[in-house]
């Protein structure tokens, strides 16, 4: 999720998922070979980039916009899950059979998001605040009440912005 979130460089404009050889290399990177993306995936992969940033985005109190909210929830609905059982009984939630492309990536992440959300770790999962960053990043602050990427730089920005339009009162 994380790792699709961040394929937008938001400060560059630099997009891990323009042409065909950069989906070709984004897959190879992460193992999704078997979810057979083309690039009639493209556009698709590239919206679902975007509603999962703006659902990490919400994590921090921004409220997600509609259209992502809308998007994100048409692809998860063309992303049938099914639970299996094993031999020994246990279950297992998982992508339903003859699903590829797109929508078997969809449910892939759709599988994660809920074991995430069990877990407690998918709230942590947050964009940053800035919004000439809104990298995704894991909130390892022991509250979980981070809001930038780095205190170091988008934090900092943002606390001299208001240091600043405070003092010019």
């Amino acid at each position: 999720m994380q790792e699709l979130a961040n394929t937008l460089d938001v400060e560059s404009g630099r997009d891990r998922l323009d042409t065909a050889d950069d989906l070709a290399r984004f897959v190879r990177a992460h193992e999704l070979t078997a979810f057979r993306l083309g690039t009639r995936d493209l556009a698709g992969l590239r919206e679902l980039r975007e509603a999962l940033r703006a659902a990490c985005l919400a994590h921090t109190g921004s409220p997600a916009s509609p259209e992502a909210v809308t998007a994100l929830d048409r692809q998860l609905s063309e992303a049938p899950l099914t639970l299996r059982l094993d031999g020994d009984g246990e279950a297992a939630l998982g992508p339903a059979h003859g699903l590829s492309g797109l929508p078997a990536f969809t449910a892939h992440l759709a599988v994660r998001i809920a074991t995430a959300a069990g877990d407690g770790t998918w709230a942590r999962l947050k964009a940053c605040e800035a919004h000439d960053c809104q990298w995704v990043y894991y909130d390892r602050s022991p509250a979980g009440r981070s809001r930038w990427c780095t205190m170091a730089v988008c934090g900092s920005r943002a606390k001299m912005r208001t240091y600043r339009a405070r003092r010019t009162r």
